[in-house]
């Protein structure tokens, strides 16, 4: 099953090559000063996705649904939306439909880490997300991460996915900073008396079945703080890029959360935001939304990566996240990894002609 040469260690053999030309060269000088600007390492815990392996590819996999997911339900949820289009739209014969609809019923029914259906293997999987931390705090962005030569703000724009069209290869040679990173961090493990014991246990067994670690594409995310106990929380999703971060909080910010305050109403047309009420000027409202406008106004302008609004610090981050790794592929989840929510049904009824049945599912009041 596994062509690579693996050690006696069960971990691949790093391969470190020169970075490819001037561009990576320096996005390298940046990553070594980033490492000694770095006091420690904060881990936030598991995101999960699923990937997929095809009759001869192996040790590479592939991801088919990104690695974000807070829960392994949510992947395997993703796997379910995968295994019905593939039914829907890929199946040649009612021979391979039946396949599929096979495994898709396993699914809205158990909870499956690994299905293997027509020759494809899928397995849930689980990363690490962490990030640096230095005398400024949570890394930000660096300088040589990718940005726009024209930033676009428009609030439709789709940015790909984190991990799209990702293969993650164990032999693959990676660049002497990653390859330090990596060495580095094959022997994260969970500690502290914060974690229940099924956690560290689970976490201290990772490294014997998983000794290995990859790294996957770098990340961003904004954290916010309002000067509780609880310190930085997350305040949305994992992005591509940085400027897609900063999109994301400006909306965040000139449209979401002064509905939430409820100095906008809910009821309020699309086009309404902060920035159409402050330049109307009549709405009583119009003082205290200046200031998220403000805010939202100095990520445009300023490319900021930090903003400060009614007491609550946004700070855009740069993380990164790690998969174990075994002669045999990634993690899957962990006994003591929670789900947010039972395997469920979760796409209309499909015959194995490939025709939606609606009539096949069940009444929403009845279940």
């Amino acid at each position: 099953m596994v062509e690579g040469v693996v050690g006696p260690d069960g971990m691949w053999p790093v391969v470190v090559r020169y970075p490819d030309g001037p561009v990576e060269a320096v996005a390298e000088a940046d990553a070594l000063d980033a490492a000694r600007q770095a006091q420690t390492l904060l881990v936030r815990g598991p995101l999960f996705g699923v990937v997929a392996q095809d009759p001869g590819e192996a040790p590479r996999w592939r991801v088919v649904v990104p690695v974000t997911a807070g829960s392994p339900q949510e992947a395997r949820d993703g796997l379910n939306s995968l295994v019905w289009f593939r039914a829907k739209d890929e199946a040649r014969n009612r021979e391979e439909r039946r396949v599929l609809l096979a495994a898709l019923r396993r699914l809205e029914t158990e909870r499956v880490d690994e299905l293997t259906v027509l020759g494809t293997r899928y397995r849930v999987v689980r990363a690490e997300e962490y990030a640096g931390a230095g005398p400024d705090g949570i890394e930000l962005p660096r300088p040589t991460d990718p940005e726009p030569a024209v930033a676009d703000w428009g609030h439709g724009k789709r940015e790909p996915d984190v991990d799209e069209d990702l293969v993650l290869d164990p032999e693959a040679p990676i660049t002497p900073t990653q390859a330090a990173e990596r060495l580095a961090l094959r022997g994260l493990v969970y500690s502290g008396i914060r974690f229940p014991e099924d956690v560290l246990h689970d976490s201290q067994r990772a490294l014997e079945t998983h000794p290995d670690v990859l790294l996957l594409p770098t990340g961003f995310r904004v954290l916010e703080n309002n000067g509780d106990s609880e310190g930085w929380t997350t305040g949305g999703g994992l992005h591509t890029t940085a400027h897609g971060t900063r999109r994301t909080l400006d909306f965040g910010l000139t449209w979401f959360e002064p509905r939430h305050r409820g100095l906008i109403p809910i009821e309020a047309d699309r086009e309404t935001d902060a920035r159409t009420v402050v330049a109307e000027g009549t709405d009583p409202a119009a003082p205290e939304l200046a200031e998220y406008v403000e805010a939202a106004d100095r990520l445009r302008t300023e490319r900021a990566n930090q903003v400060e609004v009614q007491g609550t610090v946004h700070r855009i981050c740069r993380v990164r996240r790690l998969m174990r790794w075994s002669p045999d592929g990634p993690e899957g989840p962990r006994p003591s990894d929670t789900d947010s929510h039972p395997p469920e049904k979760i796409r209309p009824t499909l015959d194995e002609d490939g025709n939606i049945r609606h009539d096949l599912d069940p009444d929403p009041e009845d279940v």
